[in-house]
């Protein structure tokens, strides 16, 4: 046990922080449903053993892939959402790698999405409610100040209009010319 106030290592603090990742795999297509589900099962048991959780479980069903893996042009699509510290996740992909059906995974972390997601929601509720006060008129100044100067008023509403000077001799059509 540290002393209050020392410092801890950063291995230390994340083993005991659990954090929110998404774990996304692709399973081989010939798989059947009842494999698939085994699977699942035993992904989700290493999870919690490991002092995880797992929050849901998303079967996305079967589709094609973007571009070839492993000889495979589409596979089971699989989410898995783990609220866990980040050595279990070590272990979680060390078992995705050797497992044989599964051709691809990825894991992305959710906390710190999580948290740019609740700031931009915070900061777009502060927008609307600027924007939903009643706004304060402020034309009294201006009619104010517009009595006390009649005649720049009247000189501002009336625009003053010239012609254009032409010389009716100096005018000669162009055609004429040439």
């Amino acid at each position: 046990m540290r002393p209050h106030g020392a410092k801890q290592n950063f291995a230390e603090r994340s083993n005991r922080m659990n954090r929110t990742y998404e774990i996304m795999f692709i399973v081989r297509p010939d798989v059947e449903e009842a494999d698939l589900d085994k699977l699942i099962e035993g992904f989700s048991a290493n999870i919690t053993s490991g002092g995880g959780e797992v929050k849901s479980v998303e079967k996305m069903g079967r589709r094609r892939l973007a571009y070839t893996v492993r000889k495979f042009n589409d596979g089971f699509y699989v989410l898995l959402t783990v609220g866990s510290p980040g050595s279990l996740i070590g272990e979680i992909e060390r078992r995705l790698r050797v497992s044989e059906p599964v051709i691809k995974f990825i894991t992305v972390r959710m906390d710190e999405e999580e948290k740019r997601l609740a700031k931009v929601k915070a900061l777009r509720d502060a927008k609307v409610k600027r924007s939903s006060q009643p706004i304060v008129q402020q034309h009294a100044p201006a009619i104010s100040a517009a009595a006390d100067a009649p005649e720049a008023n009247a000189v501002a509403e009336a625009p003053v209009v010239t012609e254009p000077e032409t010389l009716a001799g100096d005018a000669e059509p162009i055609a004429a010319a040439v």
